[in-house]
């Protein structure tokens, strides 16, 4: 069944709520917190508990064995900075939250616990040029199909969260001009969605989720500041800082894909000359290395004729990685984060696409800033933004378990 908002345990004396201030009181409070600790978290060791809800280390400890005794949370040995350490999640009690990304050609379901473990997840294409409507309806067949496939209740779902390629604002959940699927432009993505799945809806630049998803699936859940570079038909940025996703003043940031790279250039999509996106996105290496071809490739032949040495690949992937390590030197000289990770179709060339970039980030960057920014794949390949999407909903404050 799905989670109900928290309440204070009654007491099994008078049936009465504890009374503020009580030890009771305070317990149950401090019980709270290390759940949506979790909630937002995932899986945690007590010491990043501690660090998270500002409890001392011995505080967690009594209460995660208190809560583990009463099957709110599992345990497991783990280590943590070399040290053994005691990893604790929370137990799933049958509800799921559902990440829905929907790209260019594709749309990707993935369905996950309480617990941030996986249950099930599958992807479909989809016809180049899609409407809403088809991809709407893809997106809900197939959280229904996969529902279906795991004996799973509708009513078990707490909510989707959906990324698409392309800015929202978040003031209303309306796509705007910019997005890699025009004719999803001026579409309400909260109403619409909202009306057709029958759940709660959360809207999203894939790339913010993607950002999100590395923070919260991947290796990094301890980084304060990170960039997730997404490459693709377009070129999106989702920016962490400070531990949250920063989304500006309407929710429109990221689009380093529209930076200038060669004034002289190509028009883009956006009106402008020579952004990034004309010079590295994959719908522009596909163009180039197609040229005087019989057929059309598409990322993974990109991948695998780069991974097989062919030197007209490797020499268009060269181009497109020193331009991108360009714009992210721009973005790095700003915010100083400690790591950008690279998500996107591309994620298998591994440092045949790194390399330039880290080249083109130390060329361009103050040298303080590009010596000590740390460029690496995302280990979530394209996975990434679906896995973000049921972050999103794992993290409302509003799903709360009762202690």
């Amino acid at each position: 069944m799905p989670v109900e908002p928290a309440s204070l345990p009654r007491s099994a004396s008078n049936g009465s709520l504890p009374q503020p201030g009580s030890q009771s009181a305070l317990r149950q409070q401090n019980q709270q917190r290390i759940i949506q600790a979790l909630m937002t978290g995932g899986p945690q060791t007590q010491a990043e508990l501690a660090r998270q809800t500002g409890l001392s280390t011995a505080t967690v400890s009594n209460i995660v064995k208190v809560m583990s005794d009463a099957g709110q949370v599992a345990t497991e040995p783990t280590t943590s900075s070399g040290r053994r350490a005691l990893l604790v999640m929370l137990n799933d009690n049958g509800s799921v939250a559902a990440g829905i990304d929907i790209g260019r050609r594709h749309v990707r379901v993935v369905l996950a616990g309480l617990d941030y473990r996986v249950l099930l997840e599958e992807a479909v294409s989809l016809p180049l040029g899609h409407s809403a409507e088809e991809g709407l309806n893809a997106a809900s067949d197939l959280m229904d199909s996969l529902l279906e496939q795991g004996g799973i209740p509708r009513g078990s779902v707490l909510g989707a969260g959906v990324g698409i390629p392309g800015p929202i604002d978040r003031r209303t959940g309306t796509v705007v001009q910019g997005a890699i699927l025009p004719e999803w432009v001026g579409i309400n993505m909260l109403r619409t969605f909202g009306e057709r799945l029958g759940i709660p809806v959360f809207i999203d630049n894939d790339a913010n989720l993607g950002a999100l998803a590395q923070v919260t699936w991947g290796p990094h859940s301890s980084v304060e500041n990170l960039v997730f570079l997404k490459i693709g038909s377009g070129i999106g940025a989702g920016l962490i800082l400070n531990g949250s996703l920063y989304y500006g003043n309407v929710g429109i940031t990221g689009e380093i894909g529209h930076t200038t790279i060669n004034e002289h250039g190509l028009v883009c999509r956006c009106g402008n000359r020579g952004c990034l996106e004309t010079v590295a996105s994959t719908s522009t290496m596909i163009a180039l290395l197609s040229r005087g071809g019989t057929g059309q490739l598409d990322a993974h032949d990109i991948v695998s004729l780069a991974r097989r040495g062919d030197t007209a690949t490797l020499r268009v992937i060269d181009d497109a990685g020193l331009a991108v390590g360009r714009a992210v030197a721009h973005v790095a000289n700003l915010i100083n984060p400690e790591l950008i990770v690279m998500g996107g179709s591309l994620t298998g060339l591994g440092d045949i696409l790194l390399e330039p970039i880290r080249r083109g980030l130390l060329r361009h960057a103050v040298p303080m800033v590009g010596d000590s920014t740390t460029v690496l794949m995302s280990s979530l390949g394209d996975r990434a933004e679906a896995l973000g999407g049921a972050a999103v909903v794992l993290s409302q404050p509003s799903l709360q378990l009762t202690p």
